[in-house]
């Protein structure tokens, strides 16, 4: 017997047709009448959708569901052809990447972004706002507050004891690890995070995923991922894409019931 998936009721809460503090009060990220056309091929098409302040959402699909688009069309990287997309209370359809990055927006992609030859500590230096310049600049205007906050970040993701330890000889999970405290040393308001646990092993994917949770009481997080025990780790809200539309929205154990969801993704 099929089972039905409860969707989220955005009516009352579109951006277009309520005031800004009554959608804004609940929702962090809000997209409506979003569309992303390639050569005529429609890769994303939401109508209306909504992650809460402070909330994990996870995102899952087959692969081609639209879930890079809607990553690129939050983040600015690709303009959506039609609709809109509201963060933090305002607008930010047209903004640049660089200006939506400014405004509490991080990335992280599925591969993270680290220097081999520099240790944990020094990525996280170079990754200071406004630290854009040579290496050894960089450490020469880094303050004492900066350096206490790297710490506390690195202590927050269980990488203080390898803080001088050269990114090179960090095990795959400590990278995706490192990869979001450079994210984190911003102070985004939400982190949008490509497959978190691709490639770790068991006992770093539970740690990966009691990060991401402790983390939820200082940001939004949007996790994109195909690892369904990863995904039940998170216990948390769980959206499906498919053919650039939301097929359902729920529990994990909820998607994985609905009759649609199997034959499009989990069956597979």
């Amino acid at each position: 017997m099929e089972t039905t998936v409860e969707q989220l009721d955005y009516s009352d809460y579109r951006p277009s047709s309520v005031s800004q503090h009554w959608w804004a009060d609940r929702f962090l990220l809000f997209i409506e009448d979003v569309t992303a056309v390639f050569d005529g091929f429609k890769a994303l098409d939401v109508s209306s959708f909504g992650i809460e302040h402070g909330e994990i959402r996870v995102v899952i699909g087959p692969n081609g569901a639209g879930k890079t688009t809607f990553v690129d069309v939050v983040t600015g990287k690709t303009k959506p052809t039609t609709g809109r997309v509201f963060y933090d209370g305002g607008e930010i359809t047209q903004l640049q990447e660089a200006e939506i990055a400014l405004r509490g927006v991080g990335r992280k992609f599925q591969t993270p972004t680290v220097f081999d030859s520099l240790t944990t500590f020094e990525n996280m230096e170079l990754a200071l706002p406004g630290h854009k310049r040579a290496f050894a600049d960089v450490i020469a205007r880094v303050s004492s507050d900066e350096r206490d906050r790297i710490d506390s970040i690195l202590e927050r993701v269980q990488l203080l004891e390898q803080r001088d330890l050269e990114a090179k000889y960090l095990s795959h999970g400590q990278r995706q690890w490192l990869a979001i405290s450079a994210l984190m040393i911003s102070k985004p308001k939400l982190l949008l995070i490509d497959e978190p646990a691709a490639g770790l092993t068991d006992s770093e994917t539970e740690l990966t995923a009691e990060l991401l949770k402790e983390l939820r009481q200082h940001h939004t997080i949007v996790v994109v991922e195909h690892d369904m025990d990863f995904v039940r780790q998170l216990d948390t809200r769980v959206t499906v894409l498919n053919e650039g539309k939301i097929m359902a929205e729920g529990s994990l154990d909820e998607v994985q019931q609905n009759e649609e969801v199997i034959e499009a993704y989990l069956g597979r």
